[in-house]
């Protein structure tokens, strides 16, 4: 079939619909950014608000150690003199002291409290903007895809053999990117926008627990939001992570795993990530860089999210002619005959595996933690 007898017009639609499904993902990164920002204003007016409550405080408690250090000295005057005043005397003395005392120490506590809770809207508020400033980058790249799109991507009706092919790449192109709309969808609504939604009922509910039963009850129910903020933000870099590590290009595998596992370790703080690189540590081709970081991130983000390990070893040895991974926890296993068939991870993975000819094997016991080696075949291009 020649190229003038190509289907072109039905090249064009797809890949108008893929440019759609580009924009809109664009765009909900977009949304994404802009949620941060109005969390970032109404976070900094907290922070002005609670920073001035500090000062305030602080004022209140210069005050009272003053009037402290009048009523024990009042206090000591009586007690030298025990017997020139009455009874009421030395009581009302006394009860003056005490609840100068009491006031002082209520002071310090408050103060303590709001200083803390100062330092937490500075921390939140550092780690939306990191999330900002990753939402613009990506806008960018995404921008640069659709730039693509919009014009070389066009030429592929003059490379492809014939209109069969074109209309499957271009299909097979539309399904993975639906595919990944919809996983970014859920990935999002499950996990950062469920969990901001719980953080910002929870600053309503935090006053009300510090006044109704107190600063220690107030605490707790800071820390459960300070937990929940952070878990927020890895989903979050765990999304843009998953859309393409930026690194992965520039630097190339092991420099972006060793970024990612360092990066994946600080937000889960009870587990310990080793990474061991071992071999020829030069570039590979494109494919196998981006597939084996996939690999390794499908199977380290399992681990983090089913096994409950404090202890995962990522072991890459990259030989002339054969690529190996092992990815070892010491979590809570699980019974391989009664794995799931719909464990979509794991097929993946093994699609993943199928495509660059290799192996997988999987090896888990409950109890004794889980094996996976992932065997790939080397060929230069």
């Amino acid at each position: 079939m020649k190229i003038k007898d190509f289907d072109t017009k039905a090249l064009d639609e797809i890949l108008s619909k893929m440019m759609d499904t580009v924009g809109n993902s664009k765009q909900e990164i977009f949304e994404i950014g802009e949620k941060c920002r109005e969390d970032v204003v109404l976070l900094s007016d907290e922070l002005k608000n609670i920073r001035q409550e500090v000062l305030d405080t602080i004022q209140e408690g210069d005050l009272l150690e003053k009037q402290a250090k009048f009523s024990r000295k009042r206090l000591s005057e009586v007690s030298q003199h025990f017997n020139e005043y009455s009874e009421e005397e030395v009581r009302q003395v006394y009860e003056v002291a005490h609840r100068i005392q009491t006031d002082l120490n209520l002071n310090r506590e408050r103060e303590k409290q709001l200083r803390l809770r100062r330092d937490e809207l500075e921390r939140r508020l550092h780690g939306l903007s990191e999330t900002i400033e990753k939402a613009d980058r990506l806008v960018s790249q995404i921008t640069v895809v659709l730039q693509y799109l919009s014009s070389d991507l066009k030429q592929i009706g003059e490379i492809l053999a014939d209109a069969k092919q074109k209309q499957d790449f271009g299909l097979k192109i539309i399904e993975a990117q639906e595919e990944e709309r919809k996983r970014i969808s859920r990935e999002i609504h499950d996990g950062p926008a469920q969990m901001m939604a719980n953080v910002m009922l929870r600053s309503d509910l935090i006053e009300r627990v510090y006044q109704q039963q107190g600063p220690d009850e107030a605490m707790k129910e800071i820390r459960n939001m300070k937990k929940m903020v952070r878990e927020a933000l890895y989903e979050v870099r765990h999304i843009i992570y998953d859309l393409r590590p930026m690194a992965l290009d520039d630097l190339g595998l092991i420099p972006t795993l060793n970024k990612y596992l360092k990066t994946t370790e600080e937000y889960f703080r009870s587990t310990h990530i080793q990474f061991i690189c071992m071999g020829e540590g030069r570039r590979l081709p494109a494919k196998y860089e981006v597939a084996l970081f996939r690999l390794i991130q499908e199977a380290v983000q399992n681990v983090m999210k089913h096994a409950e390990a404090t202890e995962v070893t990522v072991k890459l040895e990259i030989l002339r002619d054969y690529i190996t991974v092992v990815v070892r926890d010491n979590g809570k296993g699980f019974d391989m005959e009664q794995k799931k068939p719909n464990s979509f991870g794991l097929i993946g993975m093994g699609e993943r595996v199928d495509i660059l000819d290799g192996n997988l094997s999987i090896d888990s016991q409950i109890g004794n933690g889980t094996v996976v080696v992932i065997q790939v075949p080397l060929i230069e291009e």
